[in-house]
């Protein structure tokens, strides 16, 4: 596994890709292997931590990839560390210049250096493509800015990916991504009301910062984290309106025609099809006939899809 660390504990010198890479879509990846191509220094992806939105503004900012989940995603890139360097009121104060040599040339001693041609840094954001280029050129560092990738519906972006996210677009999703978008979280201890239905689940504790799909009821794929083998699942998303509609939002992952104990375990989700939308029963028979539906409708459709897949 590749090493996450900040701007000090890096291998150097580096040839590195900067920017946010939320999605690790293709443009992203195309930034990306112009910085390994270069075989100018130890191959380095160079992100900020928190979002800078989050920290001058005071914006929450779900992420696609929290930067643990990225580890294994740039690995097969050639990408052979992620650097985070720590977005601070004090770094947003730096000038355009002072940014790139305290901390691209200084402290990661760059020899390469790759960005989207959209990139922006320094105060107030003053700082371009063009001003990144005289600034590593006049230290001997060479710059790639490299064009917007877009396919027949526009650019690729973050922002298309969440937009098909919030919209239970997995195929889309997964388009876009170059993969399909998958969300871990731990099991922890719940009402225990699902197994008095007939139902049991797991109850999961996902990171709050991490980026969801629209509420609703799911098909999915679920693997205990370190095995290989999926099994399909059926997952809710959302809050409890028949149990209890003041309750919380909450994740709920029940496995299809098998009983293993997951208290404490950490799940791999990979949701696959919105079956349908969050809605209230007259009571408790008649949620848990329509979970039985539920789990037939996602048998069928991970078949097909396991199928697809084989």
């Amino acid at each position: 596994m590749i090493p996450l660390c900040p701007p000090e504990e890096a291998q150097r010198p580096t040839a590195l890709a900067l920017g946010s890479f939320d999605g690790l879509h293709i443009g992203h990846r195309t930034v990306i292997r112009h910085a390994v191509e270069s075989a100018a220094g130890v191959p380095t992806v160079v992100s900020f931590w928190p979002h800078p939105r989050e920290v001058l503004f005071g914006e929450s900012r779900l992420r696609l990839d929290l930067p643990e989940e990225k580890l294994s995603l740039l690995e097969p890139l050639g990408v052979q560390q992620l650097v985070l360097v720590p977005f601070t009121r004090d770094l947003a104060a730096l000038s355009a210049e002072a940014f790139v040599r305290s901390i691209l040339l200084d402290t990661l001693q760059a020899r390469h250096i790759a960005v989207g041609a959209n990139f922006r840094f320094g105060k107030n954001r003053a700082g371009d493509t063009t001003l990144l280029q005289t600034i590593a050129g006049d230290a001997g560092v060479s710059v790639d800015v490299v064009g917007i990738v877009e396919d027949d519906q526009g650019r690729m972006s973050s922002s298309r990916i969440r937009t098909a996210l919030e919209g239970a677009d997995l195929a889309l999703v997964a388009d876009l991504l170059g993969r399909p978008y998958r969300f871990q979280g731990s099991v922890v201890h719940g009402r225990g009301l699902g197994r008095q239905l007939g139902w049991p689940t797991a109850n999961l504790e996902v990171d709050g910062r991490k980026c969801l799909p629209a509420l609703g009821v799911y098909a999915a794929w679920a693997w205990v984290k370190g095995q290989a083998t999926p099994m399909a699942a059926v997952m809710n998303l959302g809050p409890q309106p028949t149990v209890d509609p003041t309750a919380p939002s909450a994740v709920e992952v029940h496995l299809l025609d098998r009983t293993i104990q997951l208290d404490g375990q950490q799940l791999l989700v990979e949701p696959v099809q919105r079956l349908r939308g969050q809605q209230k029963f007259a009571g408790l028979q008649e949620l848990s006939a329509q979970i039985a539906r539920d789990a037939q409708t996602a048998r069928d459709r991970l078949a097909q899809d396991g199928t697809a897949r084989a």
